[in-house]
């Protein structure tokens, strides 16, 4: 099987998990700030790294329904959000195959 290796990022601003601060996105990746998760705020992200995705589900949503798959830290394996794979509304399309993170599970990594 080998190691397993985090990704480390270079920028400015990184988010990381709260947990155990590894790395999982650049402030530049974020595409918006409007919107909501378990934990009250979260992002919609265009990459992110040192992340695990469970099988995907369907969930009526505040938008519609939707396809995501959870996703964990790679290194503590907290939840930290979730991927879209599929919208069914088209105006929900430029989800699919994007992140979200929630706000409250993140951390600024220097």
């Amino acid at each position: 099987m080998g190691l397993a290796y985090n990704t480390y990022l270079n920028s400015n601003k990184i988010y990381g998990c709260k947990n155990c601060k590894a790395h999982l996105s650049n402030h530049d990746d974020i595409i918006s700030r409007n919107f909501r998760g378990q934990h009250g705020k979260a992002y919609l992200f265009n990459m992110v790294v040192n992340v695990e995705t469970e099988d995907p589900i369907e969930r009526s949503m505040t938008t519609g329904r939707h396809i995501v798959r959870d996703i964990k830290c790679k290194q503590c394996k907290e939840t930290v959000g979730w991927k879209y794979d599929k919208a069914y509304e088209s105006s929900e399309k430029y989800k699919e195959g994007k992140f979200i993170l929630e706000a409250e599970l993140l951390c600024n990594v220097s």
